[in-house]
C-alpha cells in the first residue's frame, strides 16, 4: 500500500528517493514573556474609530487614562466594568496597574480600545493567561467601523425622502 504524505517537507523527502517517514516536529516551545526594562508589558487596543496605546505593570490596581483615574475619564459604570473584565476573567484584579493613553471615538469606543489593549498587554506580560483571555474574546479586535456616506444618499444607506409631487 502507498504511504501518505501529509507534508511539504515529506514530499521533498520522497522526490529525493527517500520514504515518506514521518518527520519528528519539534514541540511546540512555550511563549516568553515580553517586558521591557522597567518591567511593563505595552499592547495597542482598537475598537471603532478609537486606538489605545496601553502599558501594565504589577502594582495595586491603579488604572490612568489620559493622565485621570479611570472613574474620573470614564464616569459610566458601564464603561467601568468594561475595564475590569480583562482582570476578571484572567483572575488578577488589583495585581496590574495600567497607564493608558486614547484617541479617538467616543467613550464607549475608547472603553473598548483600552480593554482590548489591556488583555493584550497581560497576554503578554504573563502568556499563561491567554487562554482565558481568548475564551472571553478579548483578544479579538472588533472590527465594526461607521459605514461611509455615498453621494445621492442622505446617509451611508438612507434615500433622501421621495415626494411623488
Amino acid at each position: 500500500m502507498a504511504e501518505e504524505i501529509k507534508s511539504f517537507d515529506e514530499l521533498t523527502a520522497v522526490a529525493e528517493g527517500g520514504s515518506a517517514a514521518v518527520v519528528a516536529e519539534a514541540p511546540e516551545t512555550p511563549r516568553e514573556p515580553v517586558r521591557d526594562e522597567l518591567g511593563r508589558s505595552y499592547a495597542t487596543g482598537k475598537r471603532k474609530d478609537a486606538v489605545a496605546r496601553v502599558w501594565i505593570k504589577p502594582g495595586s490596581g491603579k488604572m490612568t487614562v489620559n493622565g485621570k483615574d479611570m472613574p474620573a475619564y470614564f464616569a459610566r459604570p458601564v464603561l467601568q466594568m468594561i475595564l475590569r473584565q480583562p482582570f476578571q476573567v484572567a483572575g488578577v484584579e488589583d495585581q496590574f496597574d495600567v497607564m493608558a493613553t486614547v484617541k479617538g471615538g467616543g467613550l464607549s469606543g475608547q472603553a473598548g480600545a483600552v480593554r482590548h489593549g489591556v488583555s493584550k498587554a497581560l497576554q503578554l506580560y504573563e502568556p499563561s493567561l491567554r487562554g482565558a483571555l481568548k475564551a472571553a474574546g478579548f483578544l479579538t479586535r472588533d472590527s465594526r467601523v461607521v459605514e461611509r456616506k455615498k453621494y445621492g444618499k442622505r446617509k451611508a444607506r438612507r434615500s433622501f425622502q421621495f415626494s411623488k409631487r
